[in-house]
């Protein structure tokens, strides 16, 4: 990973991303508390110790979709791609040409599966252990026209809260594709795919209107509730995780990881990930005990945020920037006066606003190209830089040296209310912004079993015995499909 990045179009119109780290260590470069400068230099020689393939996830969401990626489960790097339906032996894109004539002489499987697994035994030999997965680039190429040229932006409000621009919009990229109005099946809305029942607390704990399928608003939402987790856990691997599957889930898949010897929070979040791993594969079902509903994606989820951290970086910096700008409005504003005002159009209005369908309400936030006045104050807190008071007390929050054990316990929600109550007593944005999502941090905690859980779990004979029993059937340990879990 040493040419520099490119954007690349191959046969039947797939994109090739091309990706160094050096776009990643620009971002480095960039100011964040230091402990959290450090926290991310310790999560990327843990996800390359453990987790080496890891950047091959950043083709899967730059490929559109009904291709097949091949990569090297060694160093991630592309491989080829293939189209899901057509002549792999005329119409496969290859890296590497020397490697193309592998398929020449070999009948394929009709079975797609089939010949996915037998285009992997064919490289093995040359390059080691291969990874295929089908691309997803559909969920994110379509929402580049329209919102590529605000991950500038983006990024910069993502580091406001201590959290890297790179990690940050890639965990957008990989949940919502940057598109605000998105949901799931599961009713997750917009840029970090959040329930609608946890926006709705949110609004009502803000000081000011939430309009939730904003990306712009939801952004410094998503970025505080990471850099929570991710001082919780002393990195953002496992925070990243607690997002997608829960605290319970983690907190099993921490406690496995220090049974079986994990040295640091890293160290055990991987070896328990791939306990429960092995286990689903050897054993369905036998031991849902040990791992909850840690499943396939949840095993993949931060090595795909991390994969994609140097995509985000080469699409920020290969797609023109335009700069948003933030009026809380003292009064409702149609968008008939919008358009009227400032010579945007409906469409562009609505390009910096996509919650917006008629009226901008009383007390929310109005974005747009420049500010105008005459529309409220303005909010863009990320054009300014950071109060004193914000600054240090963001740097002693994320410096936290407490354990997991003791931030899970009740009497750490003292901890939190007072940093909740200095946050929001610098009468800053962010600050606003911190002292809600730690409002609602709080309010989880308290209504919520995780901490029960897991001391029943750490503290359990019939688990203890139901771990020894599956630590011994894993030996030896289940070797995982090539492909993984298709994502």
């Amino acid at each position: 990973m040493k040419q520099h990045s490119i954007l690349r179009f191959g046969a039947a119109g797939i994109c090739v991303l091309a990706m160094t780290g050096q776009l990643w260590a620009q971002a480095a470069r960039r100011p964040l508390p230091p402990s959290v400068g450090v926290r991310v230099e310790r999560d990327h020689a843990a996800m390359a110790r453990f987790r080496p393939a890891f950047p091959f996830w950043q083709h899967i969401f730059v490929v559109p979709d009904g291709a097949i990626a091949f990569g090297s489960a060694v160093d991630g790097r592309l491989l080829a791609t293939f189209p899901v339906r057509g002549d792999w032996a005329r119409d496969g894109v290859w890296r590497d040409n020397s490697f193309a004539t592998f398929t020449i002489d070999h009948r394929l499987p009709d079975d797609l599966w089939q010949r996915r697994e037998t285009v992997a035994e064919l490289l093995e030999p040359a390059v080691g252990p291969v990874l295929h997965n089908p691309t997803r680039g559909l969920s994110v190429l379509p929402n580049l026209p329209r919102y590529g040229a605000f991950l500038g932006e983006w990024g910069a409000i993502y580091e406001r809260f201590g959290v890297p621009a790179e990690i940050g919009l890639a965990q957008a990229l990989v949940e919502s594709g940057f598109n605000g109005t998105i949901r799931s099946e599961a009713r997750a809305v917009g840029f970090c795919q959040w329930l609608d029942r946890n926006w709705n607390r949110l609004k009502q704990l803000a000081p000011h209107v939430v309009e939730g399928h904003n990306q712009t608003t939801q952004a410094p939402y998503c970025a505080a509730y990471l850099s929570i987790l991710a001082t919780k856990y002393h990195s953002f691997i496992p925070a990243l995780s607690e997002h997608h599957t829960g605290g319970a889930n983690v907190g099993r898949t921490l406690i496995n990881g220090e049974r079986l010897g994990g040295a640091d929070v890293r160290e055990r979040y991987f070896i328990g990930a791939e306990f429960a791993r092995d286990l689903r594969a050897a054993a369905p079902g036998a031991f849902s005990d040990l791992y909850g509903t840690y499943g396939p994606r949840s095993f993949l989820y931060a090595e795909m945020v991390f994969g994609n951290a140097a995509a985000v970086a080469q699409l920020t910096a290969t797609t023109p920037q335009s700069k948003i700008y933030a009026m809380r409005t003292p009064r409702a504003l149609a968008v008939t006066d919008i358009v009227r005002s400032t010579g945007l159009t409906a469409a562009e209005v609505r390009r910096f606003n996509p919650a917006l369908v008629s009226r901008v309400p009383a007390r929310g936030t109005l974005y747009l190209p420049r500010h105008v006045a005459a529309f409220g104050r303005d909010v863009a807190f990320w054009h300014r830089p950071p109060v004193a008071a914000y600054s240090s007390l963001l740097t002693e929050f994320t410096s936290l040296d407490a354990s997991i054990e003791r931030w899970d316990s009740p009497s750490f929600d003292a901890v939190l209310s007072r940093f909740r109550t200095r946050f929001e007593a610098t009468a800053t944005e962010e600050g606003a912004v911190m002292a809600t999502t730690l409002a609602y941090v709080l309010e989880e905690r308290r209504s919520n079993r995780q901490a029960q859980i897991l001391a029943e779990f750490r503290s359990s004979g019939r688990i203890a015995q139901l771990f020894e029993q599956a630590r011994l059937q894993r030996e030896p340990a289940v070797p995982p499909r090539r492909g993984g879990t298709d994502h």
